[in-house]
């Protein structure tokens, strides 16, 4: 990794090319986004955007990224694109305002905990194993498909220990349909696009309305038992502030959906991407295989297994480095600002873009080169360089958790299988904005040791 960036009094900023009439910039942004947008850095450190009638900037250097992600005071979460995910999240930890993050994430911080990843982890394990029971020698699966059922598996065990309804089919379409429907609005360039009667809007609005009756029934379901059955929801129900007080059934139910879509979409995107990048990679494949016979012997990973797994550890942090699932997110400028030299006004938005730092060549080496040996030489990248899940005081409170869970698939999965996709089949992302791969198949071969 080169030497953090030596401090600059004024970044430059430059208006991105190619801006359409009326949509602005919105056309390349719907047609070709990674591309876009990992383009950026070579018109400035600051690019201006269009976007349909909403002007944004979009910050590609990492000292900026630190500021803009550390200074919550000065660019608070809100604008255009985080409304469209409150009407899903509503005002959970990953869309609250910073006037509602501290008392939320002191209230939330116990269910993630480092003491209750054992517990999580005995979980995981349990699920993983079941997801990949049925599996055959020569099956042909669709990878993420697969990979979500498992992860959506893994969430609501883990939520909703103690209710067989949280892993029944209609949380599962629910979820799909909703997470989908996430994606497209954060994208869609005109206003109101999203109220039109159309099929899609109209299955976002029932799927949304379902998922809301399932989790209030599991929460009345709770609130009654009493008990504490050591999952995520009874601990939120157990949650109270510094004065006592608890969270309402509607807070509770914006925290269950966040960290429902969060750590399904979220780990089932990183594990499909894993297996494209082991498939290509066949030197790091076989020496995974290496580290999974001598650890495990074939059976399925523990918890206590992890730090005997560096080179799963690092293939999994190099499949976030080349695809971070919430690969572009926002902040609005709250007050008459600056950044980078350059003035700010009250009300801007600002995008920051986990997967366009990740490609900087300034930044990794080779960048577009799957490498999990980076990380023997970068276990601690420089603030603002490496951000799959945020930075700050927002960074994602369920770090530790996603990818402990991913570590023990990929180890527990690649122990007993070889995930060969279709040749001649390039695998691409969904346009939306998680950075997950679009359906495409793949051959099971069972492995002899």
């Amino acid at each position: 990794m080169p030497a953090p960036f030596s401090p600059i009094t004024r970044f430059t900023a430059a208006t991105a090319p190619g801006a359409l009439p009326l949509l602005g910039h919105a056309a390349a942004l719907l047609h070709h986004p990674h591309a876009f947008v990992a383009g950026l850095p070579a018109h400035g450190d600051l690019v201006r955007l269009r976007l349909g009638p909403l002007r944004a900037y979009v910050v590609c250097h990492p000292e900026l990224v630190r500021r803009l992600l550390s200074d919550d005071r000065a660019f608070d979460k809100g604008g255009p694109l985080l409304d469209k995910a409150r009407e899903v999240f509503g005002n959970g930890l990953a869309t609250c305002p910073a006037a509602d993050h501290r008392r939320q994430r002191r209230m939330l911080q116990p269910a993630f905990h480092r003491d209750r990843l054992p517990g999580y982890a005995a979980l995981m394990a349990e699920e993983i194993a079941a997801a990949t029971a049925p599996w055959h020698d020569g099956d042909v699966i669709d990878v993420p498909a697969a990979m979500y059922r498992l992860t959506t598996a893994v969430t609501a065990r883990c939520l909703f220990a103690a209710h067989e309804r949280a892993d029944s089919p209609p949380v599962h379409e629910s979820m799909d349909v909703v997470t989908r429907g996430v994606g497209r609005r954060l994208l869609l360039p005109l206003p109101g696009a999203d109220r039109l009667p159309t099929p899609g809007n109209l299955r976002f609005r029932r799927a949304r309305r379902d998922l809301r009756e399932i989790t209030g029934r599991l929460i009345a379901d709770y609130r009654a038992a009493g008990t504490d059955h050591r999952d995520l929801l009874s601990t939120l129900l157990e949650a109270r502030d510094e004065n006592g007080r608890g969270l309402s059934d509607a807070e509770v139910h914006e925290q269950v959906v966040t960290f429902l879509l969060a750590g399904m979409e979220t780990t089932a995107a990183t594990l499909s991407w894993a297996w494209t990048l082991l498939a290509a990679n066949p030197a790091v494949r076989e020496r995974l295989h290496a580290e999974l016979d001598t650890v495990l012997d074939g059976r399925p990973a523990r918890h206590e297994d992890l730090p005997a797994l560096p080179l799963t550890a690092r293939i999994v942090s190099e499949t976030l480095r080349l695809y971070p699932p919430p690969w572009i997110l926002g902040r609005t400028a709250t007050a008459d600002t600056e950044l980078g030299g350059h003035r700010v006004p009250a009300g801007t938005t600002l995008l920051y873009s986990p997967y366009l730092l990740h490609r900087r060549a300034d930044l990794f080496p080779r960048p577009h080169r799957f490498d999990p040996d980076r990380w023997l030489t970068t276990a601690r990248p420089s603030p603002g360089t490496y951000a799959p899940f945020g930075l700050g005081a927002r960074r994602c409170i369920g770090d530790a958790f996603g990818t402990t869970e991913a570590v023990l698939a990929v180890a527990t999965i690649a122990a007993r299988w070889t995930i060969a996709p279709t040749p001649g089949r390039p695998v691409r992302p969904t346009r939306s904005s998680s950075l997950s791969p679009r359906p495409f198949s793949a051959t099971l071969a069972r492995r002899v040791r």
